[in-house]
């Protein structure tokens, strides 16, 4: 009798793991305490004065890290804030087809944070021809207000502004 061994020839790759984890998007707003003792630094009270600019800063932070976004500010204002203040939008928003208070700005990923001033000059001025008598009539229900809120829509599969407003909505 003869005996023989068989040798079969095996061969292996080395696995490769797939994982899948998540994109985000993170911002923040934040303005300059004007120190109106409220103990809120998301309200901010300012005294009006004809003809005299007001500082105003918020800024919209996108974090790093964040994916490419849709950027939004939406502004706010009382009925009445035409009447007695005016301000510009900063440059880089771009009105939004069909609104009359939202802007946006495309954002792309970068590793490091990106801020995005929301009014022009941080500066709001109160109407020159505002009246004592305009600002008597005044009460604490009716002090001209704006408000600002920001929102950020991720980009991918997104077509355009619009469409990522919507989804705001």
């Amino acid at each position: 009798t003869v005996g023989g061994t068989v040798a079969w020839l095996v061969d292996q790759t080395e696995p490769i793991k797939n994982t899948f984890t998540y994109g985000d998007i993170n911002i923040t707003l934040s303005e300059t305490d004007t120190g109106d003792n409220d103990g809120d630094l998301n309200t901010n009270e300012y005294i009006m004065v004809p003809g005299d600019d007001v500082s105003k800063d918020p800024v919209v932070t996108v974090q790093a890290g964040s994916e490419s976004n849709w950027l939004f500010i939406q502004l706010s204002k009382s009925a009445n804030f035409d009447d007695f203040m005016t301000y510009d939008i900063a440059d880089g928003w771009i009105l939004l087809d069909g609104e009359e208070n939202v802007y946006y700005q495309e954002v792309t990923k970068l590793s490091e944070e990106q801020q995005f001033r929301v009014i022009k000059d941080n500066i709001v001025t109160v109407k020159e021809d505002v009246t004592k008598q305009m600002l008597n009539s005044l009460t604490e229900e009716t002090f001209p207000t704006l408000t600002i809120t920001a929102f950020a829509v991720q980009r991918a599969n997104i077509e355009s502004a619009s469409d990522a407003w919507a989804l705001v909505e």
